[in-house]
């Protein structure tokens, strides 16, 4: 016999070969093969497709009773309710951000932060804060002072006396700006492009980010020297214990490293001195970490330990004294082994709005997109004129507007007012414009014109993106198969009790009680309170429930008991030995895993088997009618639904 071995795509290329073929219909509807084929390769997740004749029957057999729900769910116009409109808006809108972007941008930014990361680099810098809500004036006033500190910078001045000058960054001021090493995807996207795009021993131009002006210095650079994971005693010296209690600290710090030196066990000294309440119970071990993570005397005494087991002598931070003890060092990985990591981390990232942005330059130009500004600065000059004072400072509704009908940009054919704008701006902004006016109208126009291109490229993705399409296709198929198999089976079953009863009394020698008992399953929260519990139940005045959980659960100690009565098999329980499962009798208690203890109350042994009442066994019958419903209303569809299946296509997939 011919063997013939085929690798996935090889096994599927003829899904793309020429047009559609019909590989089965069902009723008046049809299904493609390449339908059929792309919706069983994704069913086989990351197996390779069993294409053998009876697995692509038993499919096919599944995936037309699929297609005919979907189409009783579109003859019941399912995909018109409400919550289901909402449910796909929301998804539409989650699963277009995938495709709303740049994906060669997205990948030229993910190989740049790769190469990035194979270097680390040392640098200062000097802060002037700007936030981003400043007012214009006081900006500007910001960014002279940035320039002039900027001009000094290029006449000679040194950075180290500017950065402790006119910094505005705490953490770094006093150290003339230095921040220590960093590498790629640790900071927001324009700080690194400074960082990485200036030389060593140069100065850059003053350049922005939501934090204000900033000017970097690169100190130096070095190959990157990947992750470290490290253990470490603290001994802190927090202000309050003053000058004698960081003394005190270097000298318990001194004493424990020569222990170390003479063979003490590092994990015992962690045990017997660290301060570092999120490692001591680790034995002193830290998550991982690289360049920029920690404060750079840590982090430098951390990556100079040389091989597994070395201590560092203590070091000095602003925490206190740490002896370091490295556990192992990690290199940087291969592109092809972090590259999906990389690329979910430059999603989450500011750099991710590069691509967003060239995609939506794309789509503009693209949709012949065009601006009114002497439209806008009218729109302006309105807004600017929205009270500033009184009860109703800022505020605002988009009807005081209604008049302002003039375009303020355009997307293909379609127009969009000064009136729309501040519709939006109403919805965004509840009505209230505070703080300055013509910074605000630039945030709230560009947003909205943002919304307007996105929305409307989003609603074409359908047509443009066959991806897309297939895939808000089976969302769409999915959530409404939900709502009919609700509506036919799962809460048919539920409240169909005349139908429920009548399928109890059919099969009820179905529903048996094994041999068991009924009793109570006492369960307590630690020791103390199981014995306090196990003396009141065992006292001359035994307590019924409510007495024992009056008596037991306190304001201060409300879940000391919990219970739970009923009736239990044998065979299905494991709270308690059989044995011990006696009429009238308290079970030994039994130490849970969670610290709890559990003891059981006997009340009654049953030796044989009995029949179940419906409400004993609601839970089995209810499941068993359900089956049974599907399973009927499986057939009236088939019924209905007439498959009939083009043989030759068939045989033409099977391998």
């Amino acid at each position: 016999m011919r063997k013939l071995v085929l690798p996935i795509v090889a096994a599927i290329m003829f899904i793309h070969e020429g047009t559609a073929q019909t590989l089965f219909t069902y009723g008046k509807d049809q299904v493609s093969k390449e339908e059929f084929l792309r919706n069983y390769e994704k069913n086989a997740l990351n197996k390779k497709p069993d294409l053998s004749e009876p697995a692509l029957r038993e499919y096919l057999d599944l995936y037309a009773l699929f297609k005919m729900k979907v189409k009783e769910a579109e003859l019941q116009k399912l995909d018109t309710l409400p919550v289901i409109q909402i449910e796909l808006a929301n998804y539409r809108r989650q699963l277009s951000k995938n495709y709303l972007t740049d994906k060669q941008v997205t990948e030229n930014l993910l190989k740049e932060a790769y190469e990035r990361s194979k270097e680390d680099r040392h640098i200062a810098h000097i802060l002037i804060s700007a936030p981003t809500n400043m007012s214009p004036e006081d900006t500007l006033v910001r960014f002279k002072k940035t320039d002039s500190v900027y001009k000094a910078l290029q006449k000679g001045a040194d950075f180290t006396q500017m950065a402790k000058l006119y910094s505005e960054d705490r953490g770094s001021q006093d150290k003339g700006g230095d921040i220590g090493f960093m590498t790629s995807m640790q900071t927001l996207y324009p700080f690194e492009n400074a960082v990485y795009t200036t030389d060593v021993g140069k100065v850059s131009k003053p350049f922005r980010t939501p934090l204000g002006y900033h000017i970097i210095k690169v100190l130096e650079k070095r190959p990157a020297v990947g992750e470290v994971k490290v253990a470490q005693i603290l001994f802190a010296t927090p202000q309050s214990r003053g000058a004698e209690g960081k003394a005190e600290a270097a000298r318990n710090a001194d004493k424990v490293y020569q222990e170390l030196k003479g063979g003490a066990s590092f994990e015992e000294m962690v045990r017997r001195y660290s301060e570092d309440k999120f490692t001591v119970e680790e034995g002193g071990v830290m998550p991982q970490f690289g360049v920029g993570s920690m404060v750079p005397a840590f982090e430098s005494a951390a990556f100079a330990l040389k091989k597994p087991g070395d201590i560092s002598t203590p070091i000095e931070t602003d925490y206190g004294y740490h002896i370091i003890k490295l556990i192992e060092k990690t290199t940087i990985k291969p592109l092809d082994s972090v590259s999906s990591s990389l690329k979910r981390k430059i999603e989450n990232d500011s750099r991710s709005q590069v691509a967003k942005n060239a995609f939506f330059e794309k789509i503009k130009a693209k949709n012949q997109f065009k601006e009114y500004p002497a439209n806008y600065q009218e729109l302006l000059t309105a807004i600017k004129a929205i009270p500033d004072t009184g009860k109703l400072a800022g505020g605002f509704k988009a009807s005081d507007f209604a008049s302002m009908n003039k375009p303020l940009f355009s997307l293909e054919k379609t127009s969009y007012t000064q009136k729309d704008m501040m519709e939006y701006a109403e919805m965004l902004t509840r009505g209230r414009i505070n703080g300055n006016k013509e910074a605000s109208a630039k945030d709230i126009y560009t947003m909205y014109v943002e919304k307007v291109v996105n929305d409307y490229e989003e609603h074409k993705l359908a047509d443009t993106n066959p991806e897309f399409r297939n895939l808000m296709t089976e969302y769409r198929d999915g959530i409404m198969l939900f709502e009919l198999m609700d509506r036919n089976v799962w809460t048919r079953a539920a409240k169909d009790s005349s139908g429920l009863e009548k399928f109890y009394e059919i099969n009820k020698t179905k529903y048996q009680w094994e041999p068991g008992f009924s009793g109570v399953v006492y369960r307590f929260k630690d020791e103390a309170a199981m014995r306090e519990g196990v003396k009141l139940l065992e006292g001359k005045k035994k307590l019924s429930n409510e007495e024992l959980i009056k008596a037991m659960n306190t304001d201060s100690n409300p879940d000391a008991v919990t219970m739970q009565t009923g009736r239990y098999e044998f065979s299905k329980f494991t709270d308690a030995p059989r044995e011990q499962l006696v009429a009238g009798k308290l079970s030994k208690a039994v130490k849970n895993n969670d610290g709890t203890y559990t003891v059981v109350r006997t009340d009654e042994v049953f030796s044989g088997s009995s029949q179940k009442s419906l409400d004993d066994a609601r839970g089995y019958v209810v499941a068993e009618y359900q089956d049974y419903l599907e399973k009927q209303w499986n057939a009236s569809l088939r019924n209905k639904y007439e498959v009939k299946v083009d043989e030759k296509t068939f045989k033409s997939m099977v391998r």
